[in-house]
């Protein structure tokens, strides 16, 4: 039996943000949300996600440039923290983050580069030498 939107929309959500994350959505997750958890459930990781037109890693760089052109931080380091799993190297996020600056403003990049700065280990983004 083919799997519905849903399970291979939770199967990718848990393959791309880590199943803590996932595990913790779930577990906060009432009778008031449970309408949006299985919408985006669905159709952001069931239906764009799964996808055949990009690949995760595209998907992943797409994401955290709106995102950081938005200003939607929370979800900024979210996304960023997925890197691990979708393959998007540091070089890569700061590479979208100067798209970022350019199309959406350097405000808006500044902050973001902030807030991947400060979610990447620091073994990945080393302090500066003199």
């Amino acid at each position: 039996m083919d799997e519905s939107r849903f399970e291979q929309g939770m199967r990718i959500r848990r393959e791309v943000l880590g199943e803590e994350h996932v595990d913790r959505a779930v577990a906060r997750t009432t009778v008031f949300d449970a309408p949006f958890q299985q919408f985006i459930t669905e159709t952001a990781w069931g239906t764009l996600w799964a996808g055949d037109g990009l690949d995760r890693r595209t998907r992943s760089m797409i994401t955290i440039a709106i995102l950081a052109a938005l200003g939607r931080t929370d979800e900024l380091a979210l996304h960023i923290r997925a890197t691990a799993n979708t393959g998007v190297a540091p070089n890569e996020i700061a590479e979208a983050l100067l798209h970022v600056a350019i199309y959406a403003g350097v405000p808006a990049a500044n902050s973001a580069f902030a807030i991947a700065k400060a979610t990447l280990t620091p073994d990945v983004v080393p302090e500066p030498t003199e």
